[in-house]
């Protein structure tokens, strides 16, 4: 009797894992979609509260890196939004954007889902103009746009899933569980890794979005060179680059993704 219990769930299990899925914009590959979207935004956007209100962060305003800031967040929001419609996706996604500049020497910047950025002064001597810096921000952008997150934080869920009950492990609360282990509702915002497919995927996206904002995609090759010589003659790698592929291949493989952006931004 419990084997046979086991053996059904198993099957259930795996049968609901395969139905619930989402698709990577234009990327078109699936991904795994346990957690709740909107959950992980409205958890997100406390999060990103707090860290703004920490004793510990100081947010940058009025200067003119914190005008370039916001000016080069909102033409890559505008570009993403009209992506979204181009590709009929735009009732998918709800994102209330923001962006901060956070005087640090880390050389980080991230996007959390719902459009909730912060870039951080040290990682600006590296971006070393607009388009250095659309770069950084498509890439992040890129991430939240195709659920990065999410996938992940789904992939603990599914692993925790598998090895109980289904009906035992799928409540609401674990969820909440995940969301605030990724992204700590404190001053300090513990963000997931991603893989290297996500950050390929990224890659390909954020080309896009920096191209469709204006921005020419060849700089984004010149940016990852930069952080690539920074990479290698730091005693400790950027943060930025803690969970990122810097290497010569990313740099090849970006240079064969140019065509394909260079037609969003003749457009």
């Amino acid at each position: 009797m419990k084997t046979s219990f086991l053996k059904f769930a198993s099957i259930f299990s795996i049968a609901f894992l395969l139905y619930a899925c989402s698709t990577v914009p234009i990327i078109g590959r699936k991904q795994l979609a346990l957690v709740d979207d909107n959950e992980i935004q409205a958890q997100a956007a406390v999060a990103y509260n707090n860290f703004l209100g920490a004793a510990e962060t100081k947010v940058i305003t009025g200067t003119n890196d914190a005008t370039m800031v916001k000016n080069v967040g909102h033409k890559i929001a505008s570009a993403v939004n009209t992506f979204l419609r181009e590709n009929n996706v735009a009732d998918q996604y709800d994102f209330n954007w923001e962006f901060n500049l956070i005087q640090s020497d880390e050389v980080n910047a991230w996007c959390m889902p719902g459009g909730k950025v912060a870039v951080y002064t040290g990682i600006l001597p590296l971006t070393y103009n607009e388009s250095g810096l659309a770069t950084v921000m498509g890439h992040e952008i890129a991430h939240a746009i195709a659920r990065h997150s999410m996938e992940q934080m789904s992939n603990q869920y599914a692993a925790q899933a598998l090895g109980a009950a289904i009906g035992a492990s799928t409540s609401k609360s674990k969820w909440g569980g995940l969301i605030n282990s990724a992204y700590g509702l404190g001053g300090q915002v513990a963000l997931l890794s991603y893989s290297r497919k996500n950050e390929s995927e990224a890659d390909r996206l954020g080309l896009i979005f920096m191209a469709m904002a204006g921005y020419e995609p060849s700089e984004a090759v010149t940016f990852w060179q930069r952080m690539a010589s920074a990479k290698s003659s730091a005693n400790n790698p950027p943060e930025f680059l803690s969970s990122h592929p810097s290497d010569q291949k990313r740099v090849n493989d970006l240079k064969k993704l140019l065509p394909e952006a260079q037609k969003y931004y003749r457009k």
